[in-house]
């Protein structure tokens, strides 16, 4: 069986070809990150707008790549994101799906996350613990099986995402601000400076990164009025992504012991961050997964294999 998988809730217009039997057949992806840029910010009827312009020659393209005239069913984003993006996914799907006569099966945007390392060579198996960690979004999730999930904890104000993009426009970076930052980060010293781990020592699974944004937001003012700011950027970044990495990874060990997971899958947008990865697998005595770089951002392919699934 092929699906077509469309994703459309944000800044991405994602495209992919998804076969039961032989996986993968092809993907497209047009990010609109230049249309945003000025702005320092999405701007929804932008996006809206562009993914009209590009969906439909994206699917030509993947179509063609996959050497399919039409798939065997259709998955798409339904939410959550850009109202007026996902209903251009949505009307387009069903739209296809009505002139192809093909199933279409909306698919969970952060199920779509969730599921996204099954298109590895060496996919998990259930049961295991999953870190979905984006802009929109920061979640502990224990996966028992293929639409069996427990919500273990969630983040109580910013997500971590939201958290790196807004400490990047302290810092004067650029859009998007969580790739800046962490490049920035490289060349800064993770200890200079002592900021807060929320919720780390507290009872449950929850987690909260407004405090840590205020900490980054005072100590930026406190070096540019000492006149230090430019030379200490590269040590508030390092030491405001340690402090995040060091709370989703606490927290991260804490699920898999409580639930007694063997396995932990990192996914999401912010799943691309080394720091991230390296601290997980060093940390985790059990088995971690990941998505490969391409699909830790929104993509088609996770909507498609989702929806195959």
């Amino acid at each position: 069986m092929n699906v077509l998988g469309i994703e459309t809730s944000c800044d991405e217009t994602g495209v992919a070809v998804y076969s039961t039997e032989r996986g993968l057949l092809a993907d497209a992806l047009h990010s609109q990150v230049d249309l945003h840029a000025m702005y320092g910010g999405v701007v929804p009827e932008i996006a809206s707008r562009d993914h009209i312009r590009c969906l439909l020659p994206l699917i030509e393209q993947v179509l063609a790549e996959a050497g399919i005239d039409r798939p065997d069913a259709i998955a798409y984003t339904a939410g959550p994101g850009l109202i007026g993006a996902l209903m251009v996914g949505s009307g387009l799907a069903n739209g296809l799906g009505l002139a192809w006569g093909c199933p279409v099966v909306p698919v969970h945007h952060m199920e779509g996350h969730l599921l996204a390392p099954m298109l590895e060579d060496e996919p998990p198996e259930y049961p295991f613990l999953a870190l979905l960690v984006s802009g929109g979004h920061t979640m502990l999730i224990a996966v028992r099986g293929l639409g069996d999930y427990d919500l273990l904890g969630t983040t109580l104000d910013d997500a971590v995402g939201e958290a790196f993009d807004k400490t990047a426009i302290l810092l004067g970076l650029g859009y998007p601000g969580g790739p800046a930052l962490a490049a920035l980060a490289e060349d800064g010293d993770d200890a200079a400076f002592a900021l807060p781990r929320p919720m780390l020592h507290r009872p449950g699974l929850d987690f909260s990164f407004s405090g840590l944004k205020t900490a980054v937001m005072l100590l930026v003012k406190k070096t540019q009025d000492e006149g230090g700011f430019a030379e200490r950027r590269a040590d508030i970044a390092a030491s405001f992504q340690r402090a995040a990495v060091d709370t989703l990874v606490g927290k991260s060990l804490q699920a898999a012991k409580q639930e007694g997971l063997e396995r932990i899958v990192v996914a999401g947008g912010v799943g691309a961050n080394k720091l991230l990865r390296k601290e997980v697998a060093e940390r985790f005595e059990g088995q971690v997964y990941y998505p490969r770089m391409a699909f830790c951002t929104d993509n088609g392919a996770m909507i498609a294999v989702a929806g195959a699934l």
